[in-house]
């Protein structure tokens, strides 16, 4: 059907439209998608309507949300999208490390082509799955939330939330050192968590995690938690969960207002460090900002999947034609457990 691209015109309002081919110019190259992942946060925020920048201004020079003018209207959002994987078509002659046919991975949202620089895109390593290039984001997601929490080898580390993005942070807390309990309500999510390498699950409708957390550790509580889940009330749990002085590192994506969110309580009186973790910054750990940029993380994600040490290709749990785009993330949108990774498939 030519070159075509996910619109949104409203809140679940999805379509493919069709787009013009652009030319290519100096420096860059042209790419054909074969995969490419939907976040079930961030882009869930923007198919339900719920995301901030949707109804406020981000101003890049105070760095605060700010009241929208009323003449500019959100929608359509265009192109949406960050996690993917294609193959590169046409190069521009002064281009000589990039070459037809190499699989690479990037972000240039859902859509059937894209030209971009050059340097926008990085080939996917020798034997890899081309669909284990969805997970370079999602992976420097998880990897930001690991490397923001300063684990130390024997930590004690609860991973709240065991989504895509918390069963990645899972594995990656494994491989740090720590000994992880992993908090989900959906018993499907717990299994893969183990296999991930964490120690101990809890079903959070069963047990209170911050029980466990406490229990394991002789009364301590844990060194650090992670919350992934971008729900409140697990945000409390975590607060409760982590032992005097220690670290909770907020790596969701938060809604609304703070309803299950007690500030009073165990935050007040432990004096818990509340950290957040976000990709598109600096971790929040000062010595390891000057060090670990955004590219470094995303690319580090990508070599420990090339080596074995981290396999997301269980987490995609479902492949779906580009052109069924509106069942995809209603998908996601209904939030079932054995939901994780939803992939397009551009053909």
């Amino acid at each position: 059907m030519g070159n075509y691209v996910v619109s949104l015109a409203g809140p679940r309002r999805v379509s493919l439209e069709p787009c013009p081919t652009e030319p290519l110019g100096p420096g860059q190259v042209r790419v054909r998608t074969r995969y490419s992942g939907i976040s079930a946060g961030t882009e869930l925020t923007l198919y339900r309507g719920s995301n901030p920048r949707l109804s406020k201004a981000w101003d890049d020079v105070s760095r605060m949300f700010v009241p929208r003018p009323r003449d500019v209207v959100p929608y359509p959002l265009v192109g949406f999208g960050y996690e993917e994987v294609g193959e590169l078509v046409e190069v521009a002659p002064e281009v000589t490390d990039r070459h037809p046919g190499q699989i690479v991975w990037g972000i240039w949202g859902h859509r059937a082509e894209a030209v971009l620089p050059a340097e926008a895109v990085t080939p996917l390593a020798a034997g890899l799955d081309p669909l284990a290039g969805v997970f370079a984001r999602p992976g420097a997601i998880a990897l930001t939330a690991v490397l923001s929490g300063d684990l130390h080898l024997g930590d004690w580390v609860g991973v709240f939330g065991q989504g895509v993005i918390g069963l990645l942070a899972t594995r990656l807390a494994v491989l740090s050192g720590a000994r992880v309990v992993a908090v989900d309500r959906f018993a499907s999510r717990l299994d893969v968590a183990t296999g991930y390498g964490a120690g101990l699950v809890v079903a959070a409708d069963s047990e209170s995690a911050a029980t466990v957390l406490h229990r394991v550790t002789d009364g301590r509580g844990a060194d650090v938690c992670l919350e992934l889940s971008g729900a409140y009330p697990a945000l409390h749990e975590a607060i409760r969960s982590t032992t005097q002085g220690g670290r909770v590192v907020a790596a969701g994506f938060y809604q609304g207002q703070a309803a299950g969110l007690g500030l009073g309580e165990e935050f007040h009186h432990n004096r818990i460090h509340l950290v957040a973790a976000q990709v598109s910054g600096p971790t929040p750990v000062p010595a390891l900002a000057g060090r670990w940029t955004g590219a470094r993380i995303a690319h580090t994600f990508m070599d420990l999947v090339a080596t074995g040490s981290v396999d997301p290709l269980p987490l995609v749990s479902h492949v779906v034609d580009a052109r069924a785009v509106a069942d995809a993330l209603a998908l996601l949108d209904h939030g079932a457990g054995d939901v994780r990774q939803v992939v397009l498939e551009f053909r």
